[in-house]
């Protein structure tokens, strides 16, 4: 699923129109996109939470000339699945 699949399936559900659904998915999706820039983590009950790691810098290298580079030190959000949809994943629906 896209996101304008999301929007469709959203305006469907709660019978909007198309725009105040990209309206509603573009407000959810900004506001956990700040909430993870601005270093908190998000918790949705039975789907999910969106944490930051942290990774230190290290060596790695260029895949290209094998020559050594130093990595900087980086965030990146990590999601990490909740029960309920690990067990609705797991049964296939």
């Amino acid at each position: 699923m896209n996101k304008s699949e999301l929007i469709e399936a959203l305006a469907q559900d709660i019978n909007v129109p198309h725009r105040e659904a990209a309206a509603i998915a573009n407000t959810v999706i900004d506001t956990m996109t700040e909430a993870l820039a601005n270093g908190e983590s998000i918790e949705i009950r039975g789907f999910g939470s969106f944490v930051i790691k942290e990774y230190d810098s290290y060596e790695g290298r260029n895949p290209k000339t094998g020559k050594k580079i130093q990595v900087k030190p980086k965030k990146l959000p990590f999601f990490k699945v909740g029960k309920d949809l690990r067990e609705k994943v797991n049964k296939g629906k």
